[in-house]
């Protein structure tokens, strides 16, 4: 055999993490398991093959279609869901390495997130949620997609972080990968959704509160690091995953801005409004004429609210945009 590679075998690599990983880090050797069982890859640990297979999906091609902030964006450089995936994992991952982590399961986590979001963005959310009992979550949605509209028999330790990764649900996540994505998550939305208002002429860096600025810095880039460091410096004190006080004080601060500023503009929410048209026109249209439902997602023995609702939600912004045109262009003008 030659001396330049290894061939590490998947028990050589789960004692490495035995050995190097923290106390507190969910081992994958000691995964609770798959719904299906499977024999074990002979070298990618059960983490690993959990986010090659998200990797590889469907749902998480669509992501680049679906919107973050800004709806049906034109420009080159406004973040889409996808493009929020991949920074929320890299932040993700910086934290789980210092600290000691699982990073293969950090990353698997992170990588599914967003998987149940609908088009639109969170006004998704607010469109759908008449439609069932209480509040339509897009992390519930998530699990869905992973366990039964693109059934990827991912591990338990994956289903549990993305139920559990918005503040909303409790209690959180049972490892500690799982709440590094509630930290990483808003880290990457805040700072980059900042960005995004920039360049949209919607904020000006003069409007950040100075009790950010003397936190963070100036907004850019030494934005996120110093929030990561808050967290690893924190947690490694505490030995739990949390933020510093102060900074989580003035992030939150930074996110009553956001909210004020960009997410509730008067112009944010007429244009709001007209999306919640948009998916609802389409919920309904399709309760009405199931038959005119695109197969894709749809799975015929659920109750048909369900089936409804996981062909709209599975939908691009464009698509749902090209797809509501189609059949109400003719009879409405949006």
């Amino acid at each position: 055999m030659s001396d330049v590679f290894l061939k590490l075998s998947r028990e050589t690599r789960e004692e490495r993490e035995r050995q190097q990983l923290a106390p507190g880090a969910t081992l994958s050797a000691e995964t609770r398991g798959r719904v299906l069982p499977e024999e074990p890859d002979p070298y990618r640990t059960a983490f690993e093959r959990d986010r090659d297979r998200i990797l590889h999906s469907k749902a998480f091609r669509r992501l680049k279609h679906k919107t973050q902030v800004f709806i049906n964006p034109e420009g080159d450089h406004v973040v889409t869901r996808l493009t929020h995936t991949l920074q929320v994992a890299q932040i993700a991952r910086s934290l789980a390495v210092v600290l000691g982590l699982n990073e293969a399961l950090v990353e698997a986590i992170c990588l599914a997130h967003e998987f149940g979001h609908p088009p639109f963005g969170h006004i998704g959310e607010e469109a759908l949620s008449p439609y069932v009992e209480g509040e339509w979550l897009h992390s519930e949605q998530s699990v869905r997609v992973l366990e039964v509209l693109e059934p990827l028999n991912v591990t338990w330790e994956v289903i549990d972080g993305i139920r559990a990764h918005t503040w909303k649900v409790e209690p959180g996540p049972a490892t500690p990968e799982g709440m590094i994505l509630r930290f990483a998550d808003r880290i990457a939305y805040l700072v980059h959704d900042m960005h995004d208002a920039v360049r949209a002429g919607i904020l000006e860096i003069e409007d950040v509160p100075a009790e950010s600025v003397a936190l963070f810095g100036q907004p850019g880039r030494e934005w996120i690091a110093r929030m990561i460091r808050s967290v690893i410096d924190e947690s490694s004190r505490r030995g739990e995953i949390v933020m510093e006080p102060a900074a989580l004080e003035g992030m939150h601060g930074f996110r009553k801005l956001m909210f004020e500023r960009v997410y509730l503009r008067p112009e944010a929410r007429e244009q709001a409004e007209k999306v919640v048209r948009v998916i609802r026109d389409l919920v309904d249209h399709y309760l009405e004429r199931p038959d005119e439902m695109p197969e894709s997602y749809r799975q015929r023995d659920e109750p048909l609210i369900t089936q409804v609702i996981d062909v709209v939600a599975g939908m691009t912004d464009r698509y749902a945009l090209r797809i509501h045109d189609q059949i109400f262009r003719p009879t409405r003008d949006l």
